[in-house]
């Protein structure tokens, strides 16, 4: 995805700082004057919340940095509105947008889905679910979002010394999500939603407010960190989806199998999930697409 064009002259308020307490930071590590700052946008409410904020001039940020962590394996609705809506919204409020992917060490590309895919996997990056229903350890967040987007900070002069601004879009409601503490050392961690003390709904409201449709909630289409309602969803509206998750969740412990390793699951369910999910069974089919679990701030927003 190209580089979308920043234009000049548009009005920028201040931003505020009365981050409540829970995520307040030392103030030695305030930010510059002249730190490079960024928005990591994820194409769902919050995000484009701060999209429509930073076009009205409301939040003091000029660049957006959307990780795609693959064009199989982000939900086609998230692409779709990104692609459609938001990008051409950008454009037209002068704001600079970027589409960043994950890189290997030789230079190619990768996405999340061809990661899980590898033969030579052992690890598994996604939070599956173990037999009694807990996720185990992830590293999805860390491969294909921070570390995407640090490498373009850095690309961009960010240092430890001089370190950049990355606004992560979580809202009031969600505060239970923000840690500015949990960051790599050449970034500091904003969440301009809080500091505006704005809600979902409130997101909302401003994203319809600017002529917009509310996106859907942005993750993966086969997170293990979705409510079962959202299964439901999948397997009743979504069809190719939900069958592309029962076959990477099989792709998973036929590997797991050969190692000698238990069975995982994408469910809290503890069995697979054409099982755990059954065709006879979609009452309730809402489109909830999460359960609250992912705390890195930088998924689902």
């Amino acid at each position: 995805m190209p580089t979308l064009p920043h234009a000049t002259g548009a009005r920028h308020a201040e931003p505020t700082h009365s981050s409540p307490e829970a995520v307040t930071v030392d103030p030695k590590q305030q930010p510059s004057s002249n730190s490079t700052k960024v928005i990591s946008y994820g194409g769902g409410v919050q995000s484009t919340a701060l999209l429509v904020l930073a076009a009205r001039g409301e939040i003091d940020f000029h660049t957006f940095l959307f990780a795609n962590v693959g064009d199989d394996s982000e939900h086609p609705a998230t692409l779709a509105y990104i692609r459609k809506i938001a990008f051409p919204y950008a454009v037209r409020a002068g704001i600079e947008v970027h589409e960043l992917k994950r890189r290997r060490r030789d230079g190619t590309t990768e996405t999340l889905m061809q990661s899980l895919n590898r033969p030579d996997t052992r690890s598994i990056p996604i939070p599956v679910r173990m037999p009694n229903g807990a996720p185990g350890r992830r590293n999805c967040t860390a491969d294909f979002k921070i570390k995407v987007i640090g490498r373009w900070l850095r690309n961009h002069g960010a240092t430890t010394d001089h370190p950049a601004v990355v606004g992560i879009g979580i809202s009031l409601d969600e505060i239970h999500r923000a840690n500015r503490r949990r960051r790599e050392p050449h970034e500091l961690i904003e969440y301009p939603l809080l500091d505006l003390g704005l809600r979902r709904s409130d997101c909302e409201r401003v994203i319809t407010d600017a002529g917009l449709p509310v996106p859907p909630k942005s993750s993966c289409f086969f997170c293990p960190f979705r409510t079962v309602d959202a299964w439901r969803h999948q397997r009743k509206y979504e069809p190719e989806l939900f069958s592309l998750s029962v076959q990477l969740e099989e792709t998973i412990n036929k590997r797991r199998a050969t190692l000698g390793r238990d069975a995982v699951y994408l469910t809290r369910y503890g069995r697979p999930l054409a099982q755990a999910i059954p065709g006879d069974d979609l009452t309730g089919s809402t489109i909830d697409e999460a359960d609250g679990s992912c705390d890195s701030g930088w998924c689902m927003t």
